[in-house]
Formats: C-alpha cells, sequence, structure tokens
C-alpha cells in the first residue's frame, strides 16, 4: 500500500521551503528565497511551478505572519506588504485540487517540534522561532496548538521590553522583535545575525534582552520546556550557554518553574514537519 502523500509549505520573510512527504519521510524539497516585492501571487506562482510534478493528497502551510485560523485566511504579513486578508490556503487548494489548512508558522513550527523533534514528551511546549521575525507557539498536554480567542496567542515577538525603545513595524517601541529579530540585528549592525553570534561580547549583551523575552513565557505557561528554532538558533552554544545562565539569573527567584531552552531538533525544517502534523 502505498504511503500518504502530503505537501508542506513553510513561507517565511526571507526564504520559502516547499516539500514532499511520503508517509513521515521527506521524499522531496526545495527552497528558495522570498521575493518581498513579489507578493502573494507570486509565492502562488512559485510554490506551483516547484510542485508541478509531485502528487500528494493534502496540503499543510506555515505562514510567517498572523494567520485566522478559523477562517484560514492570513491576516496580513509584518514584513511584507501585499498579504492583508489573502485567501493563500483557498488558493492553493484551488491550484492542486486538494485540501489544505494553514496556520502561524511559528505555530506549525511548535507542533513539528513537538510531535517529531526536541519537543517530543515535553508537554506544555513553548516554542519561538528567532530568525527574520520573532513568533511563539504553545502546545498543551492533549497535542492541541493553544491559539487563543482570535488565533494571536503566541505573538511573542510584539510584548513591549522597553517603552523607550526604538520603533518596531507593528508601530509600538521596543518590541521584543524589535530588539532580537534578524531583520533588525542586521539594520542595526551593519552585519548577519549569523556574524554576530560569533561576537561573544555582542552575545552577552544580547542575551539580556533575549532572555527578558522569554521570562514572560516562563512566567506566564511554565512550559515543560523551550525550544528555539529558526536561523539565530544555529548559533547553538554559543548563543545558547550565555542565555540559559542569563535566564536563571533574570528568572524571579522564588520560581521553580523549569529552565530548560534548547534548540529545535529539526532546524530549518521544523515548519515542514508541522505542516505534516497539521494535517494528520
Amino acid at each position: 500500500m502505498n504511503a500518504d502523500k502530503t505537501l508542506a509549505i513553510d513561507i517565511g520573510g526571507t526564504k520559502f521551503s516547499v516539500a514532499l512527504f511520503e508517509g513521515e519521510r521527506i521524499a522531496e524539497r526545495e527552497s528558495r528565497p522570498t521575493d518581498r516585492e513579489g507578493g502573494p501571487e507570486w509565492m502562488v506562482e512559485q510554490i506551483g511551478s516547484l510542485a508541478a510534478g509531485w502528487n500528494f493528497e493534502r496540503c499543510g502551510i506555515g505562514f510567517g505572519g498572523p494567520v485566522d485560523f478559523a477562517a484560514q485566511k492570513v491576516v496580513l504579513s509584518t514584513h511584507v506588504e501585499g498579504w492583508r486578508d489573502f485567501d493563500l490556503a483557498g488558493k492553493i487548494g484551488t491550484r492542486f485540487n486538494v485540501p489544505v489548512i494553514m496556520d502561524n508558522d511559528a505555530n506549525v513550527g511548535a507542533l513539528g517540534e513537538a510531535m517529531y523533534g526536541a519537543g517530543r514528551d515535553f508537554r506544555p511546549l513553548f516554542y519561538m522561532t528567532l530568525s527574520t521575525g520573532i513568533g511563539g507557539g504553545i502546545v498543551l498536554d492533549d497535542c492541541r496548538v493553544y491559539r487563543g480567542a482570535d488565533s494571536y496567542a503566541g505573538e511573542l515577538g510584539h510584548i513591549t521590553l522597553k517603552p523607550d525603545g526604538p520603533e518596531c513595524l507593528c508601530g509600538a517601541r521596543g518590541c521584543f522583535e524589535r530588539l532580537c529579530c534578524g531583520m533588525w540585528l542586521e539594520r542595526d549592525y551593519g552585519k548577519s545575525a549569523k556574524e554576530l553570534m560569533q561576537d561573544r561580547a555582542f552575545v552577552e549583551r544580547y542575551v539580556l534582552d533575549l532572555a527578558q523575552g522569554l521570562k514572560a513565557a516562563v512566567m506566564m505557561l511554565n512550559p515543560a520546556r523551550i525550544v528555539i528554532g529558526g536561523g539565530i538558533a544555529k548559533a547553538g552554544d554559543a548563543l545558547f550557554v550565555p542565555l540559559r545562565a542569563e535566564l536563571r539569573r533574570q528568572v524571579t527567584g522564588w520560581s521553580r518553574a523549569r529552565l530548560d531552552v534548547v534548540p529545535a531538533a529539526l532546524g530549518d525544517d521544523s515548519v515542514l514537519w508541522g505542516c505534516l502534523a497539521l494535517v494528520t
């Protein structure tokens, strides 16, 4: 009997990836840079072209921005214009004539790590993507993603760390994302996040803000484990060792909350695996 086939789509601000799963095996995988000027129609065409020769029965999408899960529509992209209220799931479903389920990429990445990666056997799980932007996803004891009343749970990137800090793309000042995400690090310091993570003195300053943002998740959610994915998490011990130390220092002294913080086990594929979990 043939394994079920699933198309997984991960759309981020820097790149997008598509994969074909045969059962729980990635049979095909392609990644391309995201054209920020191309807009949603360009993205649909790119996905259509890359997956044109693949046969599959269902599709899961992780989108890098707010998603109205109940309506299955993109709310907007916080990094690229043209996505407001876009019916991405409908467009992809029509293109390939298959059922489609879509969610915010952080929620999908959380599901991937919870079911197949560093979050297995850890519930509740908090997953944070630390890449072009910052997003969060929460997986509960029964393995459901917690989305809140309006699909906006987990948006840790827009908590305020410094009320008088620099302006974020969302219009507020001093957001966690504005201080710690890859896009702003490069704009503020003139170096890529990868380069900056190799500078020990920079990392020691950086983890002050990073730990402050994570403290909010620890105190609010008391997760069994925090998994961090996205490109910046690839820095490994150079980031995670000082981050764990700073988080221990910042978290309220009487709290016995677990401070178990690890990098994503699935690397660049957390969201793709989450897409599989989303539709099966």
